[in-house]
Parts: C-alpha cells; structure tokens; sequence
C-alpha cells in the first residue's frame, strides 16, 4: 500500500542496528513505498544542521542501545532599541539594519555607533528533548539542560521505583527530579504503562517535585514560547 502518494526521500536517524530494523520490517510487511529511505546510523552528538536549528542527541540509560534528541533553534538577535539609535543620531532606516546584524556604522553626522550600543546580547533559541526509553541519567540531564520543554518517559508510577530501574525506564518522580536538576522550564510524561488511567493521580509524586508537568495526550499541541 502507498504511503499518502509521498514522494520526496524520507531520512530516518538512529542508533546503530536501525537500518537492519527497517530492513527486516519492509521485507516482513512487504508495503509499498512510493518514495526512497534514507537510514542514517548515528552516535551521539551533532546529528543534523540546517540555517536556523540543529539536532543533537546523547544515549540514554536503557539495556536496547537508545538516543535522546534535542531539537534547538540557533541563537536569535538581541533586541534592538530604537530610542537609543535616535539618541546616537541614527535615523530609521537601513542602519537600523545593519546595527541588528552586527555591523558598526556611521550616522549622518559622522559618528560611528557600535552595535553594542543599541542591540542586548543574542538571545536563546528554544530547545526541546524527546528521551525515549530511558533510567534517569547524566547524558539526558546534559542534553535537557534549561530546555524550554522536556519530554521525558515515565513508564510505571513511583510505587514500583525499583522495578523501573531494572527494566530501564523511569516514575514520575524521577522524570521530575531530572528536570528539575536540568533546569527546564517545562515537563511532559509519555510512554506511560496502559496500567495507569490518564488521570492526575499518576502526577502527585511528579508535582510535587517539578511544578510545571503535564501528562502528554495523543495529538496534543503545545506552544513553546521564544524566552525574550
């Protein structure tokens, strides 16, 4: 069966053993496909650049070799103020360009204006991490580190702790703590047992560590919104 008529390369990125997954899947299934696949084994890292976001990943602390991912926005411009520019005898106009971008310039009347004078330091894009099957850990903690939201696995509830270390997953709780340790801003559970409702109960221990957490809901949509 074709997918949806696609046609452009679909690329797919993971740990080491993903192409002989897909392999293995295609001959199993035996779907049509109407455009190529594109399977790229990574570590961790830089795993992919365009103009204005990256993608980096770190492995997390499950048995089956997994990888985290972090989406994030390249550094945006600092804020211009356009009252300062007319104090320095900047008039509105392509200067205020140019003085945005970086660049010195030289006002009508000679006076050359640096762009620190007129533009805050650059500000932080927004980041975003998705763990997958994880154990709390350090490489995750790293990679969460003042993420604007966190996305994080909580597998079982904080009453069997031990029981979701062994098998490689993580409570509520634990979620919490890291995000709390990482300094996000935001926290949303997934990858929750079908044991649980989806209810607020399986977030008491959570909330009480880490204020801003939600259960994540199929097709949820979130704004996450630009730090000024």
């Amino acid at each position: 069966m074709a997918l949806f008529g696609r046609r452009a390369p679909l690329e797919i990125y993971g740990p080491e053993g993903v192409f002989a997954f897909i392999k293995a899947m295609k001959e199993t299934v035996k779907f049509g496909l109407t455009f190529p696949i594109e399977v790229r084994e990574i570590q961790a890292g830089m795993v992919y650049e365009e103009k204005d976001y990256h993608v980096e990943c770190a492995w997390t602390g499950h048995p089956i070799p997994a990888l985290a991912y972090a989406l994030v926005e390249n550094s945006r411009l600092g804020k211009f103020e356009p009252e300062k520019a007319k104090s320095l005898g900047i008039p509105k106009g392509p200067l205020w360009g140019k003085l945005q971008h970086g660049e010195t310039v030289t006002s009508p009347y000679g006076q050359t204006v640096h762009p620190e004078l007129v533009v805050s330091q650059p500000r932080p894009g927004r980041r975003i991490v998705y763990s997958g099957d994880t154990s709390p850990c350090e490489s995750i903690s790293e990679l969460a580190k003042e993420a604007d939201l966190l996305i994080h696995e909580a597998t079982f509830g904080d009453e069997l702790a031990e029981k979701t270390s062994q098998m490689g997953h993580s409570t509520p709780s634990q979620a919490a703590e890291l995000a709390m340790k990482a300094g996000a801003l935001r926290l949303v559970l997934t990858h929750i047992s079908g044991r649980y409702d989806q209810d607020e109960r399986f977030l008491e221990g959570a909330s009480r560590v880490f204020a801003g957490v939600l259960l994540a809901e199929d097709l949820m949509i979130l704004n996450v919104p630009l730090r000024d």
